[in-house]
């Protein structure tokens, strides 16, 4: 980089080394990078093209840029990640939140809508608490649970709650362990661990690399998390209450098992058309 950069030349440089290195979408990756340095929208990136950058924001830049070259996502450098669209934080004791389980939230948000009944949503495994503090910003009548074997994945979930104005009930432990002697549930939501160790070598190098194999890796063929959560599930529903849990595309079959005690199984689609979460009722 030279001595003298503008917003627009900063971006088109790093874009085509990005693109060198075949990260996917080089240009959204480079503008969210520099958007962080400048504490800036990309809006103002385009409408500010020719603003220069000083030397002191060049340097962070480029640090930024040296971390993503070695692999690290984007949304452990700057440290947060959109998802319905809101912030959440995110550190490497959390998953990044993925747009596939976006279809999990909006269809739980559109069946609570639609039924008054509806009062308590556990959420398992929170993670970031991108699933509970998402149907707690959208659903401001209802009460949202989250519970994480990880202390610290709470802590996460506890700020994201807080910097997103809402309130969700926290609890540490195994699956629905912490929230066993609590009062029946009308909906659980559960986005647990579903990747085989076979799956886990095959994927991304960077996702084995930076992110948590707490929470991607499952024993066996990937669904040993929810062969013990679904019983504790179903003793932990109201009568009539629902659970959405996301899966692997190429699971859908086995998964389907596990449904011993519910009803009305739907499997709904992500964006590409794949299976990613089956909806159930208690009978």
């Amino acid at each position: 980089m030279s001595s003298s950069w503008n917003i627009r030349q900063l971006i088109d440089w790093t874009t085509r080394y990005f693109n060198d290195m075949g990260i996917e979408e080089p240009r959204l990756e480079a503008e969210i990078l520099l958007s962080h340095v400048l504490q800036r929208n990309r809006v103002y990136l385009y409408t500010n093209h020719e603003e220069p950058v000083n030397q002191h924001e060049r340097t962070c830049y480029r640090e930024y840029i040296k971390r993503r070259a070695k692999g690290e996502p984007v949304a452990y450098i700057t440290g947060v990640k959109e998802f319905m669209s809101l912030d959440f934080k995110v550190t490497p004791d959390v998953l990044i939140p993925r747009p596939d389980t976006e279809i999990l939230v909006e269809n739980v948000i559109m069946l609570a809508q639609n039924n008054s009944s509806i009062k308590k949503i556990c959420d398992v495994g929170t993670g970031s608490g991108a699933i509970a503090v998402s149907l707690a910003f959208y659903l401001e009548d209802k009460t949202i649970y989250a519970c994480d074997i990880s202390e610290n994945a709470i802590e996460v979930a506890k700020q994201n709650a807080l910097n997103n104005n809402v309130s969700i009930e926290t609890f540490v432990g195994d699956l629905l362990e912490p929230v066993k002697n609590q009062a029946k549930f009308h909906v659980i939501t559960a986005n647990l661990p579903y990747i085989s160790k076979e799956e886990y070598f095959k994927l991304d190098k960077q996702v084995i690399q930076f992110e948590p194999k707490l929470a991607l890796l499952a024993e066996k063929d990937g669904l040993e998390a929810y062969r013990e959560m679904l019983p504790q599930a179903l003793n932990l529903l109201d009568d009539g209450g629902y659970i959405f849990i996301e899966i692997a595309s190429n699971q859908t079959e086995k998964a389907l098992e596990l449904f011993k005690g519910f009803s009305s199984i739907e499997i709904l689609k992500d964006l590409p058309g794949r299976d990613r979460v089956i909806k159930a009722r208690k009978e």
